[in-house]
């Protein structure tokens, strides 16, 4: 369908019973800049979906916060390390902004610029769960390349900051969501100088022409290195990333 504004194509149209008229001068519509990157987002929990919009070809402008509701405690995995609680989730959906996934009931959604979602563990906001929704111009990520591709370009993304020390992906995958769309799924580690050790894991998925980008962040130091039955939440959350 035809922008508003933009000039019509093609020969003019003939008018039945009317003298034929010459079109007027074409105008040139002014060219809109696609290839910007999105605004820089302001935390560690939509970096990695900020460095993959950058990656993508034709990201767009942030979308606002919209108002999201969550359901009843839905599931609860494990237990911590050493007798810890474990971490209960709950479902969120959005049904605005059309995605749902399953969170930590004790973390609080936060606002924050950039992010349609975003999740911390209070008393330390570098473990946390991001959402970012943009419009793009795929119908599906296997349009842009393989999972592996797409971990390689997030992984050089991350490289070329200065703040990076090391990164390396610890594994892809790829599996079907709601109405068979595609859901790639990418777990990698990091190393910076701003938070240190932490273990990552993204989903991604294209449904409506919209890019939808979970990224989950949580310590992994040495000292106290992420133990199995944290794992085990975080990958629930992962799988549990959809469209609705």
């Amino acid at each position: 369908m035809p922008l508003v504004g933009s000039p019509r194509h093609g020969p003019p149209l003939k008018l039945a019973g009317r003298a034929q008229r010459r079109p007027p001068p074409r105008t040139i519509a002014p060219k809109c800049d696609i290839s910007s990157p999105p605004p820089r987002l302001t935390r560690r929990a939509v970096s990695a979906a900020s460095l993959l919009l950058t990656a993508l070809p034709f990201p767009a402008s942030s979308p606002q916060l919209p108002a999201a509701s969550a359901s009843e405690t839905e599931a609860e995995v494990g237990e911590g390390e050493g007798g810890a609680p474990a971490l209960e989730l709950e479902r969120y959906t959005d049904q605005d902004q059309g995605f749902t996934l399953l969170k930590p009931a004790s973390w609080p959604k936060v606002e924050k610029a950039g992010a349609t979602a975003l999740f911390q563990q209070e008393g330390k906001g570098s473990n946390n769960i991001g959402v970012v929704v943009n419009p793009v111009r795929l119908s599906s990520l296997t349009d842009f390349g393989t999972p592996q591709f797409v971990a390689e370009r997030l992984l050089q993304a991350e490289k070329k900051k200065e703040s990076t020390k090391s990164a390396e992906v610890i594994s892809t995958g790829e599996r079907s969501g709601h109405d068979g769309l595609t859901v790639y799924e990418i777990e990698y580690s990091l190393d910076s100088t701003r938070g240190g050790m932490k273990r990552i894991f993204s989903a991604a998925f294209v449904a409506s022409r919209k890019l939808y980008l979970l990224n989950v962040a949580y310590s992994d130091t040495e000292e106290k290195p992420l133990d199995k039955h944290t794992r085990l939440v975080f990958e629930e959350v992962l799988h549990s990333f959809d469209s609705v």
